[in-house]
């Protein structure tokens, strides 16, 4: 199997931060942060709206994770990154590679 673009395995979400666990590092002294986001939206969906509420787990390296660790708890934030299977190989997480709050 080869490897694809970047762009492959893209995803972009306004979400609020819902949970934050406290930043802790790697063995290599990479600073993580795991965190759960909770998305509420309408969408179309064959014509007709549908509203939409998911929870998503995702994790952050870096000074990127430094930075989220320091935002308070509901805040919105636009975030960009990617998708994974979860350690457990039980559903996905979302590594983020970009935030902005809103």
């Amino acid at each position: 199997m080869g490897v694809t673009s970047a762009s492959a395995n893209h995803l972009t979400i306004t979400a609020m931060l819902l949970e934050r666990a406290t930043l802790r590092y790697t063995p290599a002294g990479v600073p993580v942060v795991d965190v759960l986001l909770e998305h509420r939206s309408e969408q179309l969906e064959a014509g007709q709206a549908r509203q939409v509420t998911l929870q998503l787990k995702a994790i952050v390296f870096g000074a990127i994770a430094e930075s989220l660790s320091l935002q308070p708890l509901g805040i919105d934030l636009d975030a960009r990154g990617f998708l994974t299977n979860a350690r457990n190989g039980k559903g996905v997480v979302f590594h983020i590679q970009d935030f902005k709050p809103i």
